[in-house]
């Protein structure tokens, strides 16, 4: 219940950035016209805490993402201090403490006095000892593929809550920095802060995740990455969000006024399905989050209110994302122009690597591991379902991967030589030759949280440690709470494929946004109408997804339903050739997979589509 400090109370957060190397502009903005209370950072992806470890083991001071001290906070900090507003970011990275010491510096430099916390404590890579030790009686097991335990590890951080961080707030940090936590946890932090709720608000807990989710990425919750891209006004000032969070958990999503962008309810439902599994079990650190129930709905231009999240109580574990080192791997690209230049360039890539495997097996080297030949601009990304090509300007991408860094280097230095050899038309190698580079594979495993201890240490003052949240879950079969309800469905009977329909592409009639993690990518789709929902259903079934992306995904394709937004979550697993720096492909990251998928075809009933246009 409200208590009579926080009864009718709102607070205002601003998301300033959705990883390390988001745009400058984004603090500026938030401060200067967000009317914030708190401004947020997400810089860590997966495979940061590999680049930042890297970057440490070079220079001790370093590890951490330096663009929020020498960009974000260099530009902002003495507003954000006149103002009263409030900062948390896991820009600590691998070194929150050396973080940290270059905010005090900076401060220091600008005559600002700031009271800054440290989270730590995710980082567990002195049990690797003891996890390698265990291996045969209870062997850590990658959560995806089931591996076992590398014999290596470069990092290996916990995804820490938001608890650490409400306590360093609750001790009266100005600035709170930490290290790996979960990306919505600097905004739940704020509010279990803001609101004084506690471990036990479950209902509260999921709304607060779900309010950092959407403002997790930056721009991704004001129409970036929109499917209907041409109607968001003004890109080049688009819109850094902002939640504006009631006591209860509902918020409304906005943007600074007089900025760019669209914040409408098909926009907001695209960030809510992005890079989640299980829409009723999104399980988090605090809270296990049911969004299958939650509702938006536009109260004013560019403001959507979000209601309806459930939580569930949180497991005993905590989700470790560790990195390690499987080789090396290169990367090239030549562009080949003139007719028939796709074939050329499939030629051309073709060409280098058997002569390449020829030279490696002369030098004593050993075959790839691995080698990939795509051709952009030829849609080879849609295999199959790619349009018969007449392009005249292509990009060769040969990419290949080898334990031994000096076989790339050879496959480096065979690139160039395709500009007299062989196609006409080769130009644009572009930046010199490639250089091979570490291949890092994640490995994510579960650890159980009574062996982990966060920490928050305020600077120049006292240390606390969090006692993590251990609760039982709730048993919840896989899927349950999938089925959608005839009213969600508006009760419209699904369409067959009788002679009177015509075929229109997925996109005429829905809304999809996908992403990644680790080999999964999972693709949001949102029916731009609820009374199209029965015929999405009906055609867009398990089997057929993953029939018409079977030239991508190796694994399973699991269908969620998410009635409350009218939607579904399709999570594709094997889908992304390893995920990551690990992949070979040029999406390695899943970003064009819902581009793909809304160029299905479907049956449509022809009085449905009457009015709709019909190109795709």
């Amino acid at each position: 219940m409200a208590t009579s400090t926080t009864a009718g109370k709102r607070v205002r957060i601003g998301g300033a950035s959705g990883f390390w190397g988001d745009s400058s502009v984004g603090a500026p903005q938030l401060v200067a016209h967000g009317q914030i209370n708190y401004l947020v950072f997400d810089y860590l992806a997966e495979l940061t805490m590999a680049i930042l470890a890297g970057a440490r083991l070079k220079k001790p001071e370093l590890g951490y993402a330096t663009d929020f001290i020498t960009v974000a906070m260099q530009s902002v900090l003495k507003d954000v201090v006149a103002r009263g507003i409030r900062v948390v970011s896991n820009a600590g990275g691998v070194n929150p403490q050396a973080c940290a010491a270059a905010l005090a510096t900076l401060a220091q430099a600008q005559g600002v006095d700031l009271k800054i916390a440290v989270v730590t404590g995710d980082d567990v890579m002195p049990l690797f000892p003891e996890l390698q030790a265990q291996s045969e009686s209870a062997p850590p097991r990658e959560m995806q593929s089931g591996a076992a335990l590398p014999e290596r590890l470069l990092t290996a951080n916990a995804y820490l809550g938001a608890a650490p961080i409400k306590a360093a707030l609750d001790a009266g940090a100005q600035v709170v920095i930490t290290g790996r936590c979960v990306d919505s946890a600097v905004t739940l932090g704020v509010l279990m802060h803001a609101f004084d709720w506690k471990l036990s608000d479950l209902d509260r807990l999921a709304a607060g995740s779900l309010a950092g989710h959407i403002i997790e990425c930056g721009c991704q919750a004001t129409g970036g990455l929109f499917t209907d891209w041409a109607e968001v006004p003004d890109w080049p000032h688009i819109g850094y969000p902002i939640v504006d969070v009631g006591v209860d958990g509902d918020f409304v999503c906005t943007k600074p006024p007089g900025t760019g962008g669209l914040v409408t309810p098909a926009v907001v439902s695209e960030q809510m399905l992005y890079e989640i599994g299980d829409p009723a079990r999104y399980i988090l650190p605090d809270v296990v989050c049911d969004f299958t129930q939650v509702t938006m709905r536009q109260v004013g231009p560019d403001q959507v209110e979000v209601r309806g999240a459930r939580g569930l109580p949180p497991t005993d574990s905590y989700k470790v994302s560790a990195t390690w080192m499987d080789g090396y791997r290169v990367a090239s690209q030549l562009t080949i122009v003139g007719m028939e230049a796709p074939a050329k360039a499939r030629r051309t890539g073709e060409s280098i690597v058997a002569r390449t495997s020829e030279l490696l097996v002369a030098a004593g080297l050993g075959p790839y591991t691995a080698t990939r030949i795509e051709v952009l601009g030829a849609e080879s990304c849609y295999g199959p379902h790619a349009r018969a090509s007449g392009a005249r300007e292509v990009i060769l991408r040969l990419s290949a991967s080898h334990p031994r860094k000096e076989a790339l280097a050879l496959l480096a230095r065979e690139i160039a030589p395709a500009g007299t050899s062989w196609a006409p038309g080769t130009t644009g190698a572009g930046g010199g030759r490639a250089s091979p580079s570490p291949l890092i594979r994640q490995f994510a495993f579960l650890l159980p949280k009574d062996r982990v201890t966060a920490q928050v240490a305020i600077i120049g003052g006292a240390t606390l440690a969090i006692a993590p949240s251990v609760v039982t879950p709730e048993p919840m079969a896989r899927g349950q709470l999938a089925s959608t309800s005839e009213d969600a469905a508006g009760g419209m009977a699904p369409a067959g494929t009788d002679s009177d329909s015509i075929t229109l592409p997925l996109i005429r009639l829905a809304w999809a946004r996908s992403g990644d993690k680790g080999d999964i990518s999972n693709i949001g789709v949102i029916a731009r109408r609820p009374q199209w929902l029965p015929l999405l259903r009906a055609q867009l079934t398990e089997a057929a997804v993953a029939d018409y992306l079977a030239h991508l995904v190796k694994g399973r394709v699991t269908r969620f339903e998410v009635p409350g937004i009218y939607a579904f979550n399709f999570v594709c697993e094997q889908a992304l050739d390893g995920g990551g720096m690990a992949s070979m492909r040029n999406d390695a990251l899943g970003k064009g997979m819902a581009q793909i998928l809304l160029s299905m075809p479907l049956a449509v009933p022809a009085d449905l589509a009457r009015g709709l246009p019909t190109g795709p």
